[in-house]
């Protein structure tokens, strides 16, 4: 794939599906942290409502709550039962409105929208995921996927950078995932306790320490935009081509469609040529402080 281009969604919304909320209903719950600020929903649709395509690891939605307002929010997972996952923190009016929500309550749902993560162009290869804080979530399918299909990779190393042992997401499946022989998990903090015993520094420290083949390797990173930046700079280092990394921008989306250019980056728009883009696509705006 030339490093200019992004891979297309398997599916996207039908027209219906893109423009108007679809009611779906929060089926359960989840806090995440110890202060509650990240939440997971399990949304599924309301009887007669008819879902477009299952979200690929990647995309996102468009969350709406009823006479408050719209945000999108990537998909932390899918269900057997045909429903999506949303991780959330509470940052905003809408997002703190949605933290209140308990199951039974009905929201909006547009999409899925945007591009996915190149796990088919990841086949065969060594992958390398890294992610801070909340960029978990949207890589977090991937993770699922390539266990799922765990023959059809080659070493898989998940680094995750977290603010401190309480901000921690999914505590059960890290846990998990710890424990799978087959799978490279590290961990490190901003800030350690008293309990702490693992790593203490940024994300990047993880990436330095290797154990994947430079030559053949596909990393993904999602977190904040200084991170993968850095994380970028270090997987060149360790002797990645550029067109091999891929970072995940999440911001300014409000339209989901390309009309109101609230998320446009240069000449590219983050929700709907986005949010996965080769790093050398987003580079060059990296470079820009102010952007």
């Amino acid at each position: 794939m030339a490093p200019d281009t992004v891979q297309p969604p398997p599916g996207s919304a039908l027209p219906e599906q893109a423009m108007a909320p679809q009611p779906w209903r929060i089926h359960s719950v989840r806090r995440d942290v110890a202060s509650n600020e990240v939440f997971s929903w399990e949304l599924r649709p309301e009887p007669g409502v008819e879902p477009g395509p299952l979200p690929a690891p990647g995309q996102f939605n468009m969350l709406y709550l009823f006479g408050v307002g719209e945000v999108p929010i990537s998909v932390s997972a899918t269900t057997a039962e045909g429903g999506v996952v949303h991780t959330t923190r509470a940052v905003g009016s809408v997002t703190r409105a949605m933290q209140g929500l308990e199951p039974g309550a009905v929201v909006g749902l547009r999409g899925p929208f945007g591009s996915q993560w190149p796990l088919e162009q990841a086949k065969g290869r060594d992958l390398v995921l890294v992610a801070g804080g909340i960029g978990l979530a949207p890589l977090r399918p991937v993770i699922h996927a390539a266990l799922e299909r765990r023959s059809d990779f080659g070493r898989v190393v998940v680094c995750y950078g977290a603010r401190s042992p309480g901000d921690m997401l999914f505590r059960d499946e890290l846990d998990a995932w710890d424990r799978r022989d087959d799978l490279d998990l590290r961990i490190t903090v901003d800030r350690g306790t008293a309990a702490w015993r693992g790593d203490v520094g940024v994300v990047t420290q993880l990436v330095e320490r290797g154990g994947f083949d430079r030559r053949n390797t596909l990393a993904m990173t999602c977190g904040p935009e200084v991170m993968m930046r850095f994380t970028a700079a270090t997987l060149e280092r360790r002797g990645l081509k550029p067109e091999d990394i891929f970072v995940s921008m999440e911001r300014n989306m409000r339209c989901a469609v390309g009309f109101c250019g609230h998320c446009q980056i240069g000449p590219h728009f983050v929700c709907r040529d986005g949010p996965v883009f080769p790093y050398p696509v987003m580079e060059p705006a990296f470079r820009i402080r102010e952007l």
